[in-house]
């Protein structure tokens, strides 16, 4: 299982999501994101995992795209905690508007 960790920043924007938000947030972790990252392959396309332009070593993950503004988050890799195992540090969480200050 990968490791992760949260910045500040994410739990405070965590906190403005509603409870459905949230929920989403973590079903699209559990169910696609986290199976990606333990096999090494690339992601799957639904996830629209990509590089946050202008920020080096910053991705965003698509975690919905239902009406109103597609819901997203940003992370980069941090050093693993445990050999030959993924760390993800989460950075901001939100709609579009996160992608200003990532």
């Amino acid at each position: 299982m990968p490791t992760f960790e949260t910045l500040p920043r994410f739990t405070t924007d965590l906190q403005h999501l509603t409870p459905a938000q949230r929920q989403r947030f973590r079903r699209v972790v559990l169910d696609a994101f986290v199976p990606d990252l333990r096999t090494g392959r690339p992601f799957r396309p639904g996830l629209r995992v990509k590089r946050v332009q202008r920020s080096t070593g910053v991705y965003e993950i698509t975690w919905s795209m239902g009406t109103g503004p597609a819901g997203r988050a940003t992370w980069q890799y941090g050093p693993a905690l445990r050999p030959n195992t993924p760390h993800v540090i989460w950075r901001r969480i939100g709609t579009h508007d996160i992608l200003t200050g990532p």
